[in-house]
């Protein structure tokens, strides 16, 4: 059996990270380790984890590219679905992120924004496809 489990983001201050997740999108805090470089929030059945970036650099030998607010953010996306993306977009800036990709509402109706997390990371904020 193969199952796709969890998604971990590197992040400079994984608490504020963290809490930035639990707060916009309204999940739960599943745990995070004593030394605070490692947590997971509860999000179904794939969770989103969180790594300090030691952490991260102690695990990936051959190094990696890590987020960088200066640049454009990595060519991948974590998405959230709603039914109300205008208030979840406006409550994701309230608490620190940065809109990337206004609201549109594309051709089959699903309406779809783009922000950058606290570290970067591209998130996807859409209703169902129908």
């Amino acid at each position: 059996m193969i199952k796709f489990k969890y998604v971990i983001l590197y992040v400079q201050d994984l608490e504020k990270s963290m809490n930035f997740y639990k707060e916009t999108f309204n999940t739960e805090i599943k745990f995070i380790t004593p030394e605070k470089d490692y947590g997971e929030l509860i999000t179904g059945d794939t969770t989103l984890s969180f790594a300090s970036l030691e952490l991260a650099n102690s695990n990936i030998k051959e190094g990696f590219l890590q987020s960088n607010a200066e640049k454009k953010p990595f060519g991948i996306e974590l998405g959230f679905v709603t039914d109300d993306v205008e208030s979840l977009v406006e409550k994701s800036l309230i608490n620190g992120a940065t809109l990337y990709e206004n609201i549109v509402e594309k051709p089959w109706g699903q309406k779809v924004a783009y922000i950058k997390d606290l570290d970067n990371y591209l998130v996807e904020i859409c209703t169902e496809i129908h």
